[in-house]
């Protein structure tokens, strides 16, 4: 609520304090040398002002049973938490778990074709069981198709809304979104009251693209949302795929354009996406992984160690965590992997074969 202060200068005042409350108590004077802010902002912030408009959301969220998530709270994503532009509170209705073991956001144009709904039901029953969150945007077109299938399905869905939760925008989705409170949820940025301003999405679309581990596209055209989701998602440094489609259809442009630019990987398939991640279910022959690993060098078995502990891994943090350099972890990755040990991932990431 301080005038003109942001989510990147909040978390700056944040972490030149011990505590919030020094913010707003603290001189003028101090609050510029603990912050190297200059006076002007600082006069700027309202302080006072601040505070009597939180008082005021608090009596809101409390009447809409809406629960605030601050940024150091074990809820809040953690793979938000790790964008330089992440929220310092979130909003939150309904059950779901916000750091489940997978997430991945599904997006897509607002006018979907046939072609583009039997994709979404495809994609979206393939991860029954899966112990997974689709994070969409319950705009019309390919988000309500996928949080739908994901209700008929039961996966547990997140809807990340660009205006108050005390609202559904569009109306017509009141419904949709009330059966998803029981098995998934909605979350905003946004305070109760806002309301669903055209500039309010691109800031919901880092959301989206923050909290889940890879960004699938299903149709998307020239611009849109969608892309914009998915460039966020590369600058996130999270895994991107795109379904291709005619080079005649609108609503296959922007995703040509994502996979011909080698933004997006292409995928035809479900299997294509969980190969390509490393998510494939499989029969593990326990005895034959015994020998296999007994027969590794030292280095090798450290490494090996490492990856199965992280699930998947960057080659740069493997690095470090196993005390090897880059040049001698990828000869040592390329032999493991001609022998059937690790698989390589997009991203530069590795997991066990």
């Amino acid at each position: 609520m301080l005038n003109g202060i942001g989510s990147i200068k909040a978390r700056e005042l944040i972490s030149s304090f011990d505590t919030v409350e020094e913010i707003f108590v603290e001189k003028p004077i101090q609050l510029s040398k603990k912050t190297g802010f200059n006076r002007s902002i600082i006069q700027k912030m309202e302080r006072e002002k601040a505070l009597e408009k939180s008082e005021i959301i608090i009596q809101s969220l409390q009447q809409n049973s809406v629960t605030p998530i601050y940024i150091d709270d074990s809820s809040y994503p953690h793979r938000l938490r790790n964008c330089v532009d992440a929220p310092v509170l979130l909003y939150k209705k309904g059950t779901i778990d916000l750091n489940p073991p997978k997430a991945i956001a599904i997006v897509g144009t607002r006018s979907a074709t046939s072609y583009g709904t039997e994709i979404c039901r495809e994609l979206v029953k393939s991860f029954q069981g899966e112990n997974v969150v689709i994070v969409s945007g319950l705009a019309h077109g390919i988000d309500a198709t996928i949080h739908r299938y994901c209700l008929k399905y039961g996966v547990p869905t997140l809807a990340v809304l660009g205006h108050g939760l005390d609202r559904i925008y569009p109306a017509v989705h009141r419904e949709l979104a009330s059966k998803m409170l029981l098995d998934g949820g909605l979350l905003s940025e946004f305070v109760p009251g806002t309301t669903p301003d055209r500039e309010n999405f691109p800031k919901r679309n880092r959301i989206v693209a923050g909290m889940t581990d890879a960004t699938i596209v299903i149709e998307s055209k020239k611009r849109g949302g969608s892309l914009i989701t998915a460039n966020l998602a590369n600058d996130y440094n999270r895994d991107v795929f795109a379904f291709p489609g005619s080079v005649h259809m609108e609503t296959s442009q922007g995703c040509n354009h994502l996979i011909a630019n080698q933004k997006a990987h292409l995928i035809q398939s479900s299997s294509d996406f969980h190969r390509m991640m490393g998510w494939e279910k499989k029969k593990v022959d326990k005895g034959v992984q015994r020998q296999l690993f007994q027969t590794l060098t030292e280095v090798q078995k450290e490494i090996v160690k490492h990856i199965s502990a992280e699930k998947k891994i960057q080659i740069d943090i493997l690095s470090v965590k196993a005390s090897i350099s880059i040049s001698r972890l990828n000869q040592e990755l390329f032999s493991l992997e001609m022998d059937g040990v690790v698989r390589s991932l997009p991203g530069k990431m590795y997991s066990i074969a």
